[in-house]
């Protein structure tokens, strides 16, 4: 019996952790409607101050207590202040962009912030002791559970109770209230929102921080513990229902049993059940725990798409440069041929998730997926049974739709963040079965020595890369100006009136999202043939993050932008990485700037001055 009482409390105890978290990220999407991803960077921020203030500052008027106490608060502060300059300098300028580019610009704050914490503070962890006072346990039968993690334990209704007081009973709760359900009526009304959503963004950059610090009895803080903890505060808020932080609560509670119970009967597959919780949940209510379905606001205008030089002749000259530079590179030394490489399969890669943002609308979050099995499919296809390049292509092609095939099942009921979410589910479900199935993949030592291209001269592969990138821009281009991309674009941008007028909506979307998987699976064999090898970081999250940040860089709307994002992302930020230690946090301070002056990509900057508004219908 107590075995089950102490397996329980300690699901608790990490559950009000990741409430603290996902009530602070719902409060700042609830009136900003930003989706940060740099929430997990907050409570790395938090754990690092606080840590570096107990073990580096040694006052003699303070006891270890009080430095303790002091320690914790001092790190909330910090990233709360931090959350105000992200809210001044990057949030504020795109208030008025399609959610997914403060998506980007956020992206680009954790990178900052990392290096910001990696130059202040060094790579190494940093080892707190215990609180004192609570550094002992209780006995719960045979068992003994830790002071520190009952007091955790108790802090995650406590800020359940404190905001709901706070949401309700105060003034200034409800007019963050009225800023979640319309935000320009308020401001009709006399209330100035900037305040609101300044206070907001601080109070749950706070609480990250806070969770952050709370952490350090129990665990050391690390330049690593911010992804993590970012992607299982997004199932929480996701599954809980967007804008609810009662369905937060109950949500954190649900995956905090599951992941207690998890590391003692299923240790290999704790983070497998993790997101199959979620996407369990979300099959049977699309709009999470306690969320409300969403109704048919008013859209955003959609950016028209540009298909680069209108004149045929400048697209014939335009492919002409592009194929002599490639060749100039081909001649250079290895490295560089190994960038060029890294910048055509990643390209093709983000043109995949292109075709389907662009035309169908939907957006997903874990597209590393197919991109990691079709490059396991290929590796293993070759060690196991001989295949050539080209057969193996085409495995990680079919196997890659198969899984389309079942998901686009599973997506059918989704939309919008809720889709988006789903699939990041299935795509942590390939990256936990690629690290912990060791008799098929290798797990962390990956799948290795792989020779396709012993045989054939290094040149012809690269030549073939340029061809397929090439060749799936042509397919992008008239795919747009064929009735199946105007239909597509139909239901995108008016569901309901393309449903009405006839066509098949849904089906519509099937389909290229199927496309959209065979080419990712593409992408991740040509992957594993230029590497050589095969590791689970294909179906990271990073890998997903970097797909999107491609299409979103360019331009999402633009023929050219999965490449061109390309060439920034993997081209520009492998040769930061060459000449700067701190090579990541240039690179986030170059994405936020882009995001800030061309929130509509490198190639739609002309668009903003044309138009209020624009996006992601």
């Amino acid at each position: 019996m107590s075995f089950w009482l102490i397996q329980c409390l300690n699901g608790l105890s990490h559950a009000s952790t990741l409430f603290m978290m996902a009530a602070g990220l719902t409060l700042v999407f609830g009136v900003t409607r930003i989706v940060n991803f740099a929430h997990g960077s907050f409570f790395m921020l938090g754990a690092m101050v606080a840590g570096y203030t107990v073990t580096q500052w040694q006052p003699t008027w303070a006891d270890q207590s009080s430095l303790y106490l002091m320690a914790m608060v001092i790190g909330a502060v910090v990233a709360a202040v931090t959350g105000a300059l992200a809210e001044w300098l990057l949030f504020k300028p795109l208030r008025d962009s399609p959610p997914l580019y403060p998506l980007v610009a956020s992206f680009g704050l954790s990178l900052v912030l990392h290096d910001v914490l990696l130059w202040c503070l060094g790579p190494g962890e940093i080892f707190a002791p215990r609180f004192p006072g609570l550094k002992g346990a209780i006995q719960i039968g045979e068992d003994y559970f830790p002071e520190w993690q009952l007091l955790i334990l108790c802090l995650g209704p406590l800020t359940w109770c404190f905001l709901h007081v706070l949401l309700t009973k105060t003034q200034w709760g409800q007019h963050i209230r009225a800023a979640t359900q319309d935000r320009d009526m308020l401001n009709a009304l006399g209330v100035n929102p900037a305040p609101l959503m300044l206070g907001v963004v601080m109070l749950g950059c706070g609480l990250a921080g806070l969770a952050g610090a709370l952490q350090l009895p129990r665990e050391p803080a690390n330049l690593q513990m911010d992804l993590q903890m970012v992607v299982e505060t997004f199932v929480v808020v996701v599954m809980g229902g967007l804008g609810s932080i009662a369905g937060a609560f109950f949500a954190s509670v649900l995956i905090g049993c599951v992941h207690a119970f998890g590391i003692h009967f299923f240790p290999q597959a704790t983070l497998v059940l993790i997101f199959l919780t979620m996407a369990v949940v979300l099959a049977l209510r699309p709009q999470g725990l306690m969320g409300e379905l969403a109704g048919a606001g008013p859209r955003e205008r959609v950016s028209a798409f540009g298909g680069g030089p209108s004149s045929p002749r400048m697209q014939f000259a335009l492919g002409v440069i592009l194929c002599l530079t490639v060749i100039g590179l081909m001649v250079s030394g290895n490295y560089t041929q190994s960038i060029l490489e890294n910048v055509l399969i990643m390209a093709l890669f983000g043109i995949s998730l292109q075709w389907m943002m662009a035309l169908s609308g939907w957006v997903s979050f874990g597209h590393a997926a197919y991109f990691a099995l079709g490059a396991y499919a290929a590796a293993l296809s070759h060690l196991h049974w001989g295949f050539n390049a080209v057969a193996a292509c085409m495995m990680g092609m079919l196997v890659a739709m198969v899984a389309g095939l079942f998901m686009v099942r599973v997506l059918a009921r989704s939309a919008g963040v809720y889709l988006a979410m789903l699939s990041l589910a299935f795509s942590q479900v390939v990256w936990a079965s690629a690290s912990q199935w060791t008799q098929l993949t290798g797990g962390d030592n990956g799948l290795i020595g792989l020779q396709f291209l012993n045989d054939s001269p290094r040149w012809l592969f690269q030549s073939l890369l340029v061809f397929l990138v090439l060749l799936s821009l042509f397919v992008f281009s008239r795919l747009v100006s064929s009735s199946f991309g105007a239909a597509l674009q139909a239901g995108r941008d008016a569901p309901e009136r393309a449903v009405a007028s006839g066509f098949h909506v849904h089906a519509l979307n099937h389909r290229i999202f199927l496309l959209s998987t065979m080419l990712a699976g593409l992408a991740g064999a040509l992957w594993a043939i230029s590497k050589g090898a095969v590791f689970p970081s294909v179906a990271s999250v990073a890998t997903s993050v970097d797909a999107l940040v491609m299409v979103l860089l360019g331009g999402i709307h633009q023929l050219w932008g999965a490449f061109v994002g390309s060439v920034f992302l993997m081209g520009w930020g492998a040769e930061l990485g060459r000449y700067f230690e701190y090579w990541r946090g240039v690179l986030g301070l170059l994405v936020m700037t882009l995001m800030v002056l061309a929130p509509e990509g490198l190639l739609g900057w002309r668009n903003r001055k044309s138009r209020d508004g624009g996006g992601l219908g």
